[in-house]
């Protein structure tokens, strides 16, 4: 390939990803906005501690039904279901603990359980 045609190549695929960038920065400057963050930096620090908290609650469900062992797939479907709905807040707080984003969470869960509830 000649190199100009390289050129012109590279210059297209930094634009591209100079874009993807940016709608990556769009979406973070939302969720700040939303959840009136401080910066961008508490936005990764409560999206990672939403990641570790939903896998923690998984994998704390799934062991704990195992103990149990129930055959029935359906049965044991519905319990895991409730189960991670009872374990997600716990581990969410836990976890945002070492993250520094417990008074989020607080404020957050708060939301979540009046919205639910209907107080």
């Amino acid at each position: 390939m000649k190199s100009c045609c390289k050129e012109a190549m590279g210059d297209h695929e930094n634009e591209e990803t100079l874009v993807v960038e940016e709608r990556k920065l769009s979406f973070l400057q939302k969720l700040k906005k939303k959840w009136k963050a401080k910066n961008i930096l508490q936005v990764v620090l409560i999206l990672i501690t939403f990641t570790i908290g939903g896998s923690l609650c998984g994998y704390l469900g799934r062991k704990i039904l195992n103990l149990v062992n129930i055959e029935n797939n359906v049965i044991w479907i519905v319990l895991y279901i409730i189960l991670v709905s009872i374990l997600w807040p716990a581990c969410v707080l836990l976890i945002s603990i070492p993250m520094g984003q417990l008074s989020f969470f607080r404020k957050y869960l708060s939301k979540m359980g009046k919205r639910i509830f209907r107080r």
